[in-house]
């Protein structure tokens, strides 16, 4: 499954989600819009590209106009494997998260590693929600932080199905980066806590007094060991060759070397709660 695809199937979902909230059939729809029924369900199942006019008469055949402009920013987001977060972003958050869903969903084992925040497939709410905002101030994009908040919920319903394994390294340092109050955090904490000893999850912590064979590095994610995704401050990669993947697989083991699980990353974990002021 390439990125190209899974926005693709998020683009479809969206526009299944369009369709059902205006209670309408996909036959109903194709009747409309004076379609072959085949084509609204190839659009909605990511089987075949939409063109910005397909999009538009989507929307306005749902009497949804204002949907047109997030429904085009997805399609733009389709065209590169380098992806400018102006661009992505241009019409709110939700659009990458829901990409993200599709994404994991067609994914079996991920290896990732975040040096500056919690993974957003371990964030509570509350977190996420700090973050988005944060992200929204600075790219000055638009506030749709509840529903973005939301769609980063359902991406994470993917650390419980049994198929998936998730194999996540994280930096001492994204503990103790509190991007919201220390109630907040706490949370946060908590959640990663909670999260050690899922049979799907391995969650290891790179300490600070670590013996390293490299440096921290930038967070990257290696999905099915086909892809690396790795994001900057304005732009979002995807790597696909063999050498790219197999250069950060390499990263991944090495910082693997220097991590703690089980109770050692519980403790970690437990320093950097007791270290919050809460009053």
């Amino acid at each position: 499954m390439t990125d190209y695809q899974s926005g693709r199937e998020a683009l479809g979902e969206r526009l299944r989600e369009l369709r059902t909230e205006a209670g309408l059939q996909g036959k109903e729809l194709a009747e409309r819009l004076g379609w072959q029924r085949s084509k609204v369900s190839r659009l909605e199942n990511g089987k075949q590209t939409a063109t910005a006019a397909d999009l538009e008469a989507w929307a306005l055949a749902l009497d949804a106009p204002a949907a047109v402009p997030d429904l085009h920013s997805r399609l733009r987001g389709l065209e590169s494997q380098q992806r400018s977060w102006r661009r992505q972003l241009a019409t709110g958050h939700r659009a990458v998260q829901d990409r993200y869903v599709a994404e994991y969903r067609r994914t079996a084992t991920i290896r990732g590693y975040e040096a500056t925040v919690i993974p957003g497939l371990f964030q509570t709410p509350d977190y996420a929600r700090h973050v988005l905002i944060l992200n929204a101030e600075l790219m000055q994009s638009p506030r749709d932080t509840d529903e973005a908040v939301n769609a980063r919920m359902r991406r994470q319903e993917v650390l419980y199905e049994g198929d998936k394994t998730f194999r996540v390294l994280v930096w001492e340092g994204a503990l103790h980066a509190h991007v919201g109050p220390p109630e907040v955090m706490a949370g946060q904490m908590d959640r990663l806590i909670g999260l050690i000893g899922l049979p799907q999850i391995e969650l290891g912590i790179v300490p600070f007094g670590a013996r390293l064979r490299l440096t921290p590095k930038h967070g990257f994610w290696v999905f099915d060991e086909e892809r690396v995704v790795v994001e900057t401050i304005n732009t979002e990669f995807t790597l696909e060759s063999s050498e790219d993947v197999a250069l950060y697989g390499r990263v991944w083991e090495r910082l693997d070397e220097s991590a703690v699980y089980g109770q050692q990353a519980r403790r970690l974990i437990g320093r950097a709660r007791a270290s919050l002021d809460l009053g």
